[in-house]
């Protein structure tokens, strides 16, 4: 079986500090990939170094089977597409131009706007069910539909493989479930090979198809089924102790902190 993204014996950080240790995995195409993890524990690093903004301090990330080092940037910014957690917004900017940003790799030197963008951008809007805003300035918007505009950018770049980093952060109940609604959407629906991290752990067990664990900067479980999660290992990944109660609607767990350190 082939894996659109994948890592070798994968060590990283920042100049020397080693922050992830000797990871092996692959991520399963047009599927939802969580990455869970406490805080420092290295997921964004991982997820940070799979879209080569971080270099690998040895080993290797495969895109497609292919070195990630080794090919050029252009070529992955048509493979791949990277949110971060937060960017600055340009002053007065609209959203359709905002989201036409998402065509950068696919513009040369010679290459002007065509059809082919428009309609790009168009379809990232519908998407995302920001069409009607398309003419507004995005620091008018609330904040969820903010953070559509810019999977909406992501989305226009049309990549296969979509990593986002905390993509639900900032945003309200409400927000946080229409985003990852829209990411699960477009695994099942539009082909795409999602890769995330997110703090919920609720949201992480409904909405992945497969679950990574870091602690310390390794992966120390791969889970292709939420229910195969148990409370040991989500103390052993963040250090307190729970139980696990089923969901009567979905079947997926649900974790429940024990709120007493007391409590057995």
């Amino acid at each position: 079986m082939s894996f659109p993204l994948a890592t070798e014996h994968l060590c990283a950080g920042y100049d020397k500090h080693q922050v992830v240790h000797d990871v092996t995995l692959t991520i399963p195409a047009q599927k939802t990939t969580i990455i869970v993890g406490a805080n420092g524990s290295g997921k964004s690093t991982l997820l940070h170094t799979l879209a080569r903004l971080n270099p690998a301090l040895s080993g290797k990330v495969l895109l497609e089977g292919n070195d990630l080092s080794q090919l050029k940037r252009r070529d992955i910014a048509k493979r791949m597409s990277f949110l971060a957690q937060s960017s600055p917004l340009p002053d007065a900017i609209k959203v359709s131009a905002l989201v036409a940003r998402g065509r950068y790799p696919w513009q040369g030197l010679l290459h002007q706007w065509s059809h082919q963008d428009e309609q790009a951008v168009d379809e990232a809007l519908q998407l995302t069910g920001l069409t009607a805003f398309k003419d507004h300035p995005v620091t008018a918007l609330s904040g969820g539909q903010r953070q559509r505009c810019w999977i909406a950018m992501t989305l226009a770049q049309q990549t296969p493989i979509l990593l986002l980093d905390e993509p639900t952060t900032y945003l309200d109940l409400r927000y946080q479930v229409d985003v990852l609604t829209l990411l699960q959407r477009l695994t099942q629906q539009h082909n795409k090979t999602v890769v995330m991290v997110l703090h919920d752990l609720n949201f992480a067990l409904h909405f992945a198809d497969r679950l990574l664990f870091v602690k310390a900067g390794k992966v120390i479980a791969q889970l292709n089924d939420a229910n195969d999660c148990t409370a040991e290992l989500i103390e052993e990944t963040f250090g307190v102790r729970t139980h696990l109660v089923t969901d009567p609607r979905t079947l997926k767990p649900i974790v429940v902190p024990h709120w007493s350190a007391n409590e057995r």
